[in-house]
């Protein structure tokens, strides 16, 4: 893999995003989360999938280019494959963050079913500032936090400490900086000592007692995306004025 480590370890999956200097994700990378989730569906003796980062940060986000023009429906299938494919896995998934975790970096991480992050991370979903949105966020996050932290964070675009997500309830676990390592090795050990089939049922009684269908709800929020937003004066000003480094001039159409 070019731009993620693999590495399997008894129960524990670990991909470690490695494109630096700030890991965004390309279609490229994304293809290769994909293919590996996809390798991983089908083994049952995986208890736990552990998503880490090498570099200055998680991950940034997704790369803003890849949003435009012909790529943008190819950009969303393979970043919201990687959640299909989180969603059917059945292994407890686990994110380790530290430093940036923006966007589409952020989206992988709290749709993980526990997070752990260190004192310099900060979170946020930052798309609406420059005319998208972030669909996955959109989708999870106000059944993390509820509707109300929800809409504000993704209609304002902030960025919030960790210490802000822990209160929140949007991830699990802060810690100290240069402890992160060894501290997400024993946050995840628990999970190592069980049966990865009773995980496995566990987490989807969970899911089932949340009532939630995952399918019918993002493919409604893919089709306002593509079919909606992208095809916006204002979403292709707010791209453009990104790659460009400007301030966006909106028309409000």
């Amino acid at each position: 893999m070019k731009n993620i480590g693999v590495q399997i370890d008894g129960g524990l999956g670990t991909i470690t995003l490695k494109r630096p200097p700030v890991n965004v994700l390309n279609i490229e990378m994304m293809d290769e989360i994909n293919e590996t989730l996809r390798e991983w569906v089908k083994k049952k003796d995986l208890k736990v999938v552990l998503f880490n980062a090498e570099g200055k940060c998680f991950s940034a986000g997704v790369d803003v280019g890849e949003h435009m023009g012909d790529l943008a429906p190819k950009m969303i299938e393979s970043f919201h494959g990687i959640f299909r494919l989180m969603e059917v896995l059945g292994a407890v998934t686990v994110a380790s963050v530290f430093g940036s975790c923006l966007g589409g970096g952020c989206e992988l991480a709290i749709f993980c079913d526990l997070v752990i992050a260190d004192d310099t991370a900060k979170f946020g979903q930052p798309e609406i500032q420059v005319g998208v949105l972030p669909p996955i966020a959109a989708q999870i996050m106000p059944r993390i936090i509820g509707r109300k932290a929800a809409m504000d964070l993704i209609l304002s675009g902030r960025i919030i400490s960790a210490q802000e997500a822990l209160g929140m309830g949007l991830i699990n676990k802060t810690v100290a900086k240069g402890d992160l390592s060894q501290e997400t090795e024993s946050f995840i050990r628990p999970y190592l000592s069980l049966s990865a089939e009773v995980l496995r049922i566990t987490k989807k009684t969970i899911k089932a007692g949340l009532m939630d269908d995952f399918e019918p709800s993002l493919k409604a929020i893919e089709d306002i995306y593509l079919n909606e937003l992208m095809k916006t004066t204002d979403a292709q000003e707010g791209l453009k004025a990104f790659l460009e480094k400007r301030s966006p001039e909106w028309k409000n159409c």
